[in-house]
């Protein structure tokens, strides 16, 4: 089922998205090397209480975390660990947040100090995909636009999109229709309205697609070991076009 916002429901949103960008930007700076992870979870935990925000992640399914950081092949829902963040790496923090019972939804990939050119340019690519994404948010367009969009971005790039998962609907529960892909048909699926809220977010790999799950039952990481990158941002869809509610000032 698609649910359509009320402008003012958006707006509702609109602040959520404004507060948890603010977050995550400050979250961002604070990732250096020496820095675990875990101390990450608990220092956006303290940042979202002093935003008035709730976390949107942590109990959602049992997971116990306030975001999912995951670090270099790890390309989705890595769980904050003791393992301190080295020079080289790239960490994909992905982060969602609840204001007056609203969702809101977004990731970032980061380098850890210096990291190599191959490193950012797949980060480059990744975020540029989302860009492009996002231009196509608007009524009249359909899903499969959207999904096409990121999937032949990446590709002509050099890259691949990870299969089976997805962007999503969003607003009073994390996760609702309609499923985003990051690969799709050009004018296929369902039509994009006026009042829908989607997040888009590319999930893309410098090498093999493939991944597995860790016994930790959380954590995907590429089957090769290769690089991945994670970009995501909650967008209204309106009359005027698209309007990005996670935007970072």
């Amino acid at each position: 089922m698609i649910i359509l916002k009320s402008k003012s429901e958006i707006e509702v949103m609109k602040e959520c998205g404004k507060r948890l960008a603010k977050v995550l930007s400050e979250l961002a700076e604070l990732a250096s090397p020496g820095r675990t992870t875990k101390q990450l979870d608990g220092i956006f935990a303290r940042m979202l209480q002093k935003e008035g925000l709730k976390s949107a992640f942590k109990g959602y399914r049992g997971y116990e975390y306030n975001i999912c950081a995951s670090v270099n092949s790890e390309v989705i829902h890595g769980i904050p660990n003791d393992r301190k963040l080295v020079g080289g790496d790239i960490l994909s923090l992905d982060v969602g947040a609840i204001l007056d019972g609203f969702n809101t939804d977004m990731a970032i990939t980061i380098p850890i100090g210096t990291t190599t050119t191959d490193a950012s340019d797949l980060i480059q690519t990744t975020k540029e995909a989302l860009t492009e994404a996002i231009k196509l948010c608007s009524p009249g367009f359909r899903v499969g636009d959207v999904s096409f969009t990121i999937e032949q971005y990446v590709k002509l790039a050099g890259y691949s999109v990870v299969e089976g998962y997805t962007g999503h609907g969003i607003g009073r529960t994390l996760h609702e229709d309609p499923k985003i892909p990051n690969q799709g048909i050009p004018n296929t699926g369902i039509e994009l309205q006026e009042g829908m809220v989607i997040a888009i977010e590319p999930v893309v790999v410098a090498g093999n697609p493939e991944t597995l799950v860790l016994n930790d039952c959380w954590t995907v990481v590429t089957r090769d070991d290769s690089l991945a990158a994670h970009f995501e941002h909650t967008v209204a869809i309106t009359s005027e076009g698209p309007v990005v509610l996670t935007a970072v000032k």
